[in-house]
């Protein structure tokens, strides 16, 4: 019979190892998505970004033979597109909710097209640090393999947390957020201010499809995302537009998606595909739970399309 200590304990690694894995790709895109929304604008093409990331990234990998160019390949590829959201919602009578749904359409459409000749081929893959060799334990080893895509993520939303309540360009984004006509009053370029911001945003989320691509689930196909740039909105308003709460946001949402393969670790196989959609179930509890009258948009900057 299995000590049900050494099977909680297999449990619990696996469910930290894959929430590591898991959550990178949902939280460079919360964070870049937390970045725009506080300048005051919603990016609903974040799926289309990331899709098309994690197509150029791997082409840029295969094509060049180093996954990090491919995920400077992918970020150029999420500012682009980013920045074309920013200049197009800037016009006049243009929604952000409308053309950010058009965006996804032509990021997933360009890269499903674009990325037919890269489905067979095999590009590099970007390694993982080991920083559990030292344990006897496969399972520690296992849980310790983080990839430096995740750190540099964790280190960038220590960064953002900071950087927005510290420094003059997080203060000047803010307010822009918070109160466009009191930033026009002080002298400082809405347009410019917000289109950088979305810009980056999408930088970031390109970012995050090179992770998928180039690490988990390492490899190009058009079903790769799975709704994961659509979830990341969800997730920034649970995180209340706060770079820290987005980190333990998408540690949350990737334990989610590792829940079905760390049971199927310590031997409970039925009920496999229900534990995969627990990501989609969360994130539906989620809204519900903040769809109440007082607590829906609270913390959200005040310029935002979604509080009008």
């Amino acid at each position: 019979m299995p000590d049900p200590h050494s099977t909680f304990a297999v449990l619990a690694l696996s469910l930290i190892a894959g929430a590591i894995r898991v959550s990178t790709p949902y939280l460079f895109v919360s964070l870049g998505e937390c970045l725009t929304e506080k300048g005051g604008r919603v990016n609903l093409g974040l799926e289309g970004i990331l899709v098309s990331g994690a197509m150029t990234g791997y082409a840029a990998s295969f094509l060049s033979g180093s996954p990090w160019a491919g995920v400077l390949a992918a970020g150029g590829a999420g500012l682009l597109l980013g920045c074309l959201h920013g200049l197009v919602c800037s016009l006049p009578r243009v929604s952000d909710i409308a053309f950010g749904i058009a965006l996804m359409l032509i990021g997933t459409g360009l890269a499903f097209y674009l990325g037919k000749p890269f489905i067979e081929p095999q590009a590099p893959m970007l390694a993982s640090l080991h920083l559990g060799d030292a344990f006897a334990s496969p399972q520690v080893r296992e849980a310790l393999h983080v990839n430096p895509l995740f750190a540099i993520g964790v280190v960038l939303a220590f960064a953002l947390q900071w950087g927005l309540r510290h420094t003059r360009w997080g203060v000047v984004l803010r307010l822009v957020g918070e109160n466009a006509e009191s930033a026009r009053a002080m002298g400082y370029p809405i347009t410019r201010v917000r289109v950088a911001a979305t810009a980056v945003g999408g930088m970031f989320a390109g970012v995050g499809g090179a992770y998928l691509s180039l690490v988990y689930p390492g490899s190009w196909n058009e079903g790769l995302s799975s709704g994961q740039g659509l979830m990341a909105v969800a997730l920034v308003i649970f995180a209340r537009w706060r770079p820290l709460a987005c980190l333990w946001a998408a540690l949350l949402f990737g334990a989610a998606g590792a829940l079905g393969p760390a049971l199927q670790a310590v031997g409970v196989t039925s009920g496999y595909y229900l534990f995969n959609a627990a990501p989609y179930l969360l994130t539906l509890v989620i809204m519900i739970v903040n769809c109440r009258p007082d607590r829906t948009l609270a913390g959200a900057p005040g310029e935002l399309s979604l509080t009008r």
